[in-house]
């Protein structure tokens, strides 16, 4: 379904923007793409709202922010449904999620004022100091895997800041877009302050070119990064990118097997195994890989596949028939180029776009599997000898997002910290975002900072004030 708008001697075509539900393929609503003219009355709100909303306080910003989560923690019924129904996650995990957000909400409410607080630094002035001020309209490009949280924790410390936010949400979750836009006007955030803009990829570039939009968050595909990163330098505006990941998930001897085990069922499956930061390619130490594998295809086996709105699911469709169709393809290059699957490895036959959970062995270095990110229910499962080649294979990848080490060895430990090439690392546990610690990659998995008090800084104008 297309559309098409007018600017200058050329025309943009627009794709009709549809809500489905992946568990069943029925289409729940369609939204008709902004017009040209629009986007632009769209973002003139956003500025003129900017000037008047930098100068509110931040207790005034705070009670905004504060009843924001009361309204998720009260209605986290039917956020949860909503996201479910249209990206497919099971529902239990979208109850957590909503949690999770009025989390993010509270934190910034009670944090911010401190984070953004004026710096003394002594020197020969009579004072001379660190502000942080607030820089204008931000754009948020989101992606679908978690419709609410990936906006949330852009939104709170943005909002927090000073500054608005114009979100451009995943086009497969407009529902949910426009649902968070509403939280905000429910709280008596000013009109302009937070607005989803329903438009298509290819009107981003209006958006970015404004000059009226002074900075850019992305998280998403590293080409989507790429793209977006490249028209912002031109544009000289600040960047902050989140991008794709193939974690690392490695296991040592001296482990707690059991936990290690469990941990790395739930660290690849969650959300459907649809998440930039869930545990990808599992690296175990040789004198435990035969225990583990055992172990780790009896629990991936037992996984329920199902409805999503079920709560006793843990495995429901992928978002989209294209990333179904994406996953296959991956997977079955990957054994004609000489990988095993230990289960799985095939779609579900059947309504929806349902993919099994699936263990590949024996990954050739030529395979899809080992050189790109799998954004599904698949693990890769791999051994090595000792601790060099632990380290050598988690940094044999173009990511560098997070990395989950497994050991009780303190020299093991110092070495995983020291020596893998990741945003972050955490030692006997999940890798996972939290509030109160710096989110982000390094490599092709982005730049910058969300969340904890770097994460409000990296949109601020960070003055220097010298006053004799």
């Amino acid at each position: 379904m297309l559309g098409s708008y007018q600017k200058g001697a050329l025309i943009y075509m627009t794709h009709t923007i549809l809500s489905t539900n992946p568990a069943t393929g029925k289409i729940l609503q369609s939204f008709e793409p902004l017009t040209s003219a629009q986007i632009n009355e769209k973002i003139e709100l956003a500025y003129s709202t900017y000037l008047q909303y930098r100068h509110t306080s931040f207790a005034q910003r705070s009670d905004w922010l504060l009843k924001a989560a009361a309204i998720l923690d009260s209605e986290k019924e039917a956020f949860g449904r909503l996201m479910t129904l249209e990206m497919g996650k099971p529902l239990k995990s979208a109850y957590a999620e909503v949690e999770k957000c009025a989390w993010v909400c509270r934190y910034y409410a009670q944090h911010a004022e401190q984070f953004l607080s004026d710096q003394d630094i002594p020197t020969e002035a009579a004072r001379s100091r660190i502000c942080y001020q607030p820089i204008g309209p931000v754009l948020a490009v989101m992606p679908w895997n978690y419709p609410f949280w990936q906006v949330f924790r852009f939104a709170a410390p943005a909002l927090m800041a000073g500054n608005v936010g114009l979100l451009k949400h995943a086009s497969i979750v407009p529902q949910s877009a426009l649902a968070i836009e509403e939280i905000f006007k429910r709280v008596g955030l000013p009109e302009g302050a937070f607005q989803t803009l329903l438009i298509s990829s290819g009107q981003v570039n209006q958006v970015l070119e404004d000059p009226r939009i002074k900075a850019v968050t992305l998280t998403g595909s590293t080409e989507a990064g790429s793209q977006v990163a490249s028209l912002a330098g031109r544009m000289i505006k600040k960047t902050v990118l989140e991008l794709g990941g193939s974690d690392p998930f490695i296991v040592m001897p001296s482990a707690n097997l059991d936990e290690a085990v469990s941990t790395a069922i739930k660290a690849r499956m969650i959300n459907n195994g649809q998440s930039c930061i869930a545990a990808k390619r599992f690296i175990i130490a040789e004198p435990i890989a035969a225990e583990f594998e055992k172990r780790f295809v009896a629990g991936m086996q037992a996984l329920k596949v199902g409805d999503p709105l079920d709560l006793s699911t843990d495995l429901g469709p992928l978002a989209t028939h294209d990333l179904l169709e994406t996953l296959d393809k991956q997977v079955t290059l990957s054994l004609h180029a000489g990988a095993r699957a230990l289960i799985g490895g095939k779609p579900l036959n059947g309504t929806g776009n349902y993919y099994p959970p699936t263990i590949l062995v024996d990954i050739p270095k030529n395979a899809p599997a080992y050189t790109e990110e799998i954004f599904g229910p698949v693990a890769l499962l791999y051994r090595v000898s000792d601790i060099d080649q632990a380290v050598a294979l988690a940094n044999d990848t173009v990511f560098g997002l997070g990395a989950s080490a497994w050991t009780n060895d303190r020299q093991e430990k110092d070495r995983f910290i020291a020596d893998v090439e990741s945003g972050m690392v955490f030692i006997n546990g999940m890798v996972a975002s939290d509030p109160r610690l710096p989110f982000g990659g390094i490599k092709e998995s982005g730049y910058g900072r969300e969340l904890s008090d770097l994460g409000i800084r990296e949109f601020v104008n960070i003055k220097t004030v010298w006053e004799k």
